[in-house]
């Protein structure tokens, strides 16, 4: 053993291996309660009442706040101690879960998710800073390859857990046992959050809160029409709203610019949009997410507001789409990048347009108050399309990166991910509720799952165009 490898071996860290279990049932808490209430949505609201349009702020009020907040959590971390932040972030994230188990109002409800949200941006921008200051070299890498089967899994057992959980009713708890399962995963957390070596940056960050809070006011500002339009009463100034939020977003990136002119430090690093490649990576994420989580949403909406179907058949009925996604992810990372690449990308979204058209071909067929039996399969053709798109996404939209831009382009692409889904749920959940009506019955239903569909499917084409964009040579302008 050389000398060099025997510093490496003293200062390994003893209790990593452990500390990483911390880190990852951290991940896969937050990541089972953004997919977790996706299936209880329909029940909460039966329970709770309220507009329909609170169906989907079930979902957007926890993925908007993540989204936002996303990158400044990982300057948080930077500023005040990674484990400090995540610590503090697990906290908060249990004590928002007990809110939303004691929710009495879909407004309390509605609150507690935005307050859960938030938290979540401050736990998950931490896990790799603490995997990289616990590991060395070969260690490192297999401790961050954990990251993707454990997201994987925990993505795969949200809705059939959150179906489970809901149709079992322990203790008469039915909806709420989806946010109590919370509490003894983040007490486990807490209790041995002390395996984790504290870790901040070495040079001094300012937080960005400014650009925060214009990036806040302009997202919210075009996700609250969309996901209000789903209610009787759609508001004649939705447009107008949706304009000034888009406002704001250019006046969020024209201080993004003027802070690294200043030499602060901006939420986003400006410098990645020099090269097309990015930008278009960027609005390719958003289209992608969008489908996949709104579309979760619509067949849900469909089997229990449509066919009146429970909630264990409505998450059952998602299992094929997260176990195709779960099998493709798998094979794309083993066999099938290392040899084709960024080529399996277009092949994902191939294969999830077949899948959206031959759902889409099952809802043509079927009988208003029958549950389509072949969706099942169509949604499986779906999910495989997911896992093929998914593996060689992230790893080509960093390829051009720079190294001092890694930090900032992880964090933006996540954040997008997470504004993708509010779009989703809010444009494809907006269409159904619309298409459907108020008190939906059989045969409208089925006509509003088919436009949501349809809908999907431009998304899925929209998503293939940037994407040609993403991996062309134009894409590399601005490299410098």
């Amino acid at each position: 053993m050389t000398h060099q490898a025997m510093t490496k071996a003293g200062r390994a860290y003893r209790w990593r291996w452990a500390a990483l279990a911390v880190l990852m049932t951290a991940e896969a808490m937050n990541v089972l309660d953004a997919t977790i209430v996706q299936v209880a949505a329909p029940v909460i609201h039966a329970d709770l009442g309220g507009a329909a349009s609170g169906i989907q702020w079930f979902g957007a009020a926890y993925t908007l706040p993540f989204a936002v907040f996303l990158v400044t959590g990982g300057r948080l971390g930077d500023v005040a101690g990674r484990r400090r932040v995540f610590t503090a972030g697990v906290a908060v994230f249990a004590l928002a879960s007990l809110c939303c188990a004691l929710a009495t109002t879909a407004g309390a409800l509605i609150t507690a998710r935005a307050v859960q949200g938030a938290a979540a941006a401050l736990v998950i921008p931490q896990t790799i800073g603490l995997i990289r200051t616990m590991f060395d070299g070969d260690e490192m890498a297999r401790a961050l390859g954990w990251n993707g089967p454990v997201v994987g899994l925990a993505a795969v057992c949200g809705p059939v857990l959150g179906a489970v959980l809901t149709h079992a009713d322990i203790l008469g708890s039915s909806w709420r046992a989806a946010f109590l399962v919370n509490l003894p995963l983040a007490a486990a957390v807490l209790i041995c959050s002390r395996l984790l070596r504290e870790d901040r940056a070495a040079r001094p960050v300012r937080l960005d809160l400014p650009g925060t809070g214009l990036a806040a006011l302009g997202t919210g500002l075009v996700v609250f029409p969309l996901i209000q339009g789903a209610s009787p009463s759609r508001p004649l100034w939705s447009g107008a709203v949706i304009a000034a939020g888009l406002l704001v977003l250019v006046g969020f990136g024209f201080h993004q610019r003027r802070a690294a002119r200043c030499g602060r430090s901006p939420l986003v690093e400006p410098s990645l949009f020099r090269r097309h490649g990015f930008a278009a990576a960027l609005v390719t994420s958003a289209l992608f997410f969008a489908v996949l989580n709104g579309l979760m949403l619509v067949v849900v909406l469909h089997a229990q507001l449509g066919l009146g179907r429970g909630v264990l058949t409505a998450g059952l009925s998602l299992l094929p789409w997260s176990g195709g996604l779960a099998v493709s992810s798998w094979a794309a990372g083993t066999h099938l990048v290392p040899r084709y690449g960024s080529r399996v990308m277009f092949a994902g979204l191939g294969t999830l347009l077949a899948g959206t058209l031959a759902a889409l071909a099952v809802y043509h067929g079927a009988r208003p108050t029958a549950y389509p039996w072949p969706l099942p399969g169509a949604l499986a053709v779906g999910g495989i399309g997911l896992g093929l798109f998914t593996v060689p996404f992230f790893t080509t939209a960093l390829s051009r990166v720079r190294p001092h831009e890694t930090g900032s382009a992880a964090g933006l692409l996540n954040a997008v991910q997470q504004l993708g889904a509010t779009l989703g749920i809010a444009l494809l959940g907006s269409t159904f509720l619309q298409a459907a009506g108020h008190r939906p019955t059989p045969a409208a239903a089925l006509g509003a799952v088919q436009d949501a569909f349809w809908v999907a499917a431009g998304l899925v084409v929209a998503a293939s165009a940037t994407t040609a964009l993403m991996i062309s040579p134009a894409g590399e302008s601005g490299d410098g």
